[in-house]
């Protein structure tokens, strides 16, 4: 079993930034991916960047440009790091956890509960 906690979100501005970060515990893998999601009300859930413990990131288009995505494999936490934030960012931010490394897949084994995230105008 893996635990995910998220912490970080909150209300900001528009073009304001935030750090989400993501605390995994329990029976990491050597080799395994976390990956940051988010889902907005009446939406999928959509993939936002990924993170492999080897050093290995990957982002989709739509953020690529204005969110990090770094570990501290030392402390088992991803964090993500958000620029530039527009309302439309506005959801609940969960990361999800997978053994080994696949890029930008969508399927994680380990879900935590995730955290608010609103962007006012």
């Amino acid at each position: 079993q893996v635990q995910l906690v998220e912490s970080g979100g909150g209300l900001v501005q528009a073009g304001g930034s935030l750090r989400l970060s993501c605390a995994v515990s329990g029976a990491i893998a050597t080799l395994n991916t976390i990956g940051w999601f988010r889902q907005a009300p009446g939406k999928q859930r959509e993939l936002l960047a990924v993170a492999s413990n080897a050093g290995s990131t990957a982002y989709m288009g739509s953020v690529k440009d204005r969110f990090i995505i770094s570990r501290d494999n030392a402390r088992n936490t991803v964090y993500l790091q958000m620029h530039s934030l527009m309302p439309e960012d506005t959801a609940v931010y969960v990361c999800g956890y997978k053994w080994g490394w696949a890029g930008l897949d969508h399927g994680m084994s380990y879900w935590g509960k995730g955290t608010q995230v609103t962007v006012s105008s």
